[in-house]
């Protein structure tokens, strides 16, 4: 698995059907490398504490595969890598075959994978069109979060090499489907 962008975001604020929304779902490609750090990506805008960042979601990872799906049911969409609010877009990111637990040595950093992300509106918001929740939801692409173990730069072409396997823990595809 390789890195093909990696994603940061400002803080938004937005009007969304007459109500104010502050955001950082609208991440961005950028050309230097990226701090993983231990509870979140130097540089990057977590507007929501209670359910993003800290130690089990420092950085969200999502499949660059998993575009061309939503490409297809959302062909308005202003497309670009960072659409799903991801911090790493990965090459081939496969959520039925990545377990709780793995572990994965990427530049400077050792990551190990802790949960599935769940969707929420915010995501509609930077869709503008709330049914790709609804959408997220009825698949198993759900990205993967991390925690990181070591902390450091990654950047593009970085490869997440394997260092550890957890094959008896679910992969985060069985972890997803039982939170729907």
């Amino acid at each position: 698995m390789k890195i093909i962008s990696t994603n940061i975001g400002e803080r938004k604020e937005i009007d969304w059907k007459g109500k104010k929304v502050t955001t950082g779902v609208f991440k961005y490609p950028v050309q230097e490398p990226i701090f993983l750090d231990i509870e979140t990506v130097k540089k990057d805008t977590i507007c929501d504490r209670i359910h993003h960042g800290g130690v089990e979601q420092a950085v969200y990872g999502y499949s660059l595969k998993h575009y061309d799906y939503f490409k297809e049911l959302f062909p308005n969409a202003e497309w670009d890598h960072g659409m799903f609010g991801e911090n790493l877009t990965i090459d081939d990111l496969d959520e039925t075959k990545t377990h709780v637990g793995d572990r994965f040595k990427v530049g400077e950093c050792i990551v190990e994978v802790t949960k599935p992300r769940q969707p929420c509106m915010k995501l509609g918001v930077r869709f503008n069109d709330m049914k790709v929740v609804k959408e997220f939801w009825n698949t198993s692409m759900s990205g993967v979060y991390f925690k990181i173990l070591q902390t450091g730069s990654v950047k593009v072409g970085d490869v997440l090499e394997q260092i550890k396997s957890c094959p008896e823990n679910p992969t985060i595809a069985e972890v997803y489907e039982t939170k729907k």
